[in-house]
């Protein structure tokens, strides 16, 4: 059809055209990091509500009894307590550890059972903790650290299973206690962030020590003792999921994906970072197509601003398929959970997006139970006294030049 033409009049227009086109989103970017830099804390002196611990547990599921927290200061407390009350090992696991005074206090009681003989395991993302200095991970021979390292050799660069971050944030105490969820550690987060965290009593503690010791098995130097792992046990009520980077094995996804298509009445997500893949997304519009109340919770302004435009960017979707979102406004609601028509709940370290959902390691807890999924309707009705409903009649009016910003920035969804 065109004899003469050269395929190269065509490629080198294309290319050039695509590299404009990056350029552009690289200088939204940079204008987004700046403004970032203007955000400030807005927690006012009386803080944001929450309900106490005594309000949110224990409650008894299959021979387990669980404990919801709203609040760094009290979870950080029992954590402490629980590492002061071990007898025969301790198992501990964040993403981020900082080092102030939360974090030196928790690295304190470690090292402290460590001296009494109690074998203490410890894992750190390196990533994650890149700005926390060195000196601060130095714990004494007795505990036993794993720095976990994404990329260790050159070719780690070019291989699938090393390109996770661990991001979960486990403790476990002699197999028989356990804590996960979003919480990292560090007196901001105490302070100014809002998120969930579970404990859980009873034989569903085994599970997490079952997660934690696979993954120290797996990434631990062979100078390191293998930690023996307990048998897992079976539960019709609670079921602990792990994304497993190392194993491409990635269920968090699929079961909030079979959890939504169950849904008949009413969905309640709090999500830190809304930024669901195409997949995800039509099962939320199409519960909401059929009647569920389909109610999504977000940070009006997280800590990651290219995400906050991230997810916007998909906001006239969201609210024309008639699910209903709220933004959490001054402090920045961290939790990653779920709770539908009264009966299942997911509570955890996975957020909704790509790199919890098919990149990192996470870990989360489902659970069957209506006395639970009722404490966890009551938290989201908190968190909603905190939040504004955003309107689509009023998202429609937003500027003009936000609708280029995340028209130019949309193409990144998939990598975020």
């Amino acid at each position: 059809m065109f004899p003469n033409l050269d395929p190269t009049q065509l490629i080198r227009p294309l290319l050039w055209s695509l590299l404009a086109f990056v350029a552009l989103q690289a200088i939204v970017i940079m204008l987004l990091m700046h403004m970032s830099r203007r955000r400030k804390n807005r927690v006012p002196e009386s803080g944001f509500p929450s309900l106490p611990p005594e309000a949110l547990g224990p409650i008894e599921v299959a021979e387990n009894q669980l404990q919801l927290y709203m609040r760094g200061g009290p979870l950080y407390e029992a954590m402490i307590e629980a590492i002061e009350g071990a007898e025969k090992e301790i198992f501990f696991e964040s993403y981020i550890w900082k080092d102030d005074e939360v974090g030196q206090s928790i690295k304190a009681a470690l090292e402290a059972k460590a001296r009494e003989g109690i074998p203490v395991y410890v894992i750190y993302d390196a990533l994650g903790n890149f700005v926390v200095p060195d000196a601060f991970f130095a714990f004494g021979r007795a505990v036993n650290v794993l720095p976990y390292k994404s990329w260790n050799r050159l070719r780690d660069v070019v291989t699938p299973t090393r390109w996770g971050r661990d991001h979960r944030k486990i403790l476990v105490v002699d197999r028989e206690m356990a804590f996960v969820g979003g919480y990292n550690i560090g007196a901001h987060y105490r302070d100014y962030w809002r998120d969930t965290h579970l404990r859980l009593i009873g034989p569903a503690a085994r599970d997490l020590a079952y997660a934690f010791s696979d993954f120290w098995n797996a990434w631990t130097e062979d100078s390191q003792p293998a930690i023996p792992q307990p048998q897992r046990p079976w539960s019709a009520h609670l079921r602990v999921h792990r994304n497993d980077r190392r194993r491409l094995m990635f269920p968090i996804r699929s079961v909030y994906s079979e959890a939504i298509e169950h849904a008949s009445k009413r969905i309640e997500l709090t999500s830190a970072y809304f930024v669901p893949d195409r997949a995800l997304l039509a099962a939320l519009r199409r519960a909401a197509r059929r009647g569920v109340d389909v109610r999504i919770l977000v940070p009006k302004e997280s800590n990651h601003i290219l995400v906050d435009w991230l997810s916007r960017s998909i906001y006239d979707e969201v609210l024309g398929s008639g699910i209903r979102i709220f933004r959490y406004a001054g402090a920045m609601i961290h939790a990653k959970t779920c709770t539908i028509d009264g009966v299942w709940s997911m509570v955890g370290t996975a957020n909704l997006d790509r790199l919890s959902l098919a990149g990192n390691h996470e870990i989360n807890v489902e659970i069957f139970d209506k006395a639970f999924a009722a404490t966890m309707s009551r938290v989201f009705e908190c968190d909603l006294g905190n939040a504004r409903e955003l309107r689509q009649s009023v998202w429609q009016r937003r500027p003009r030049i936000a609708r280029v910003g995340e028209w130019i920035l949309a193409p990144l969804r998939p990598f975020v």
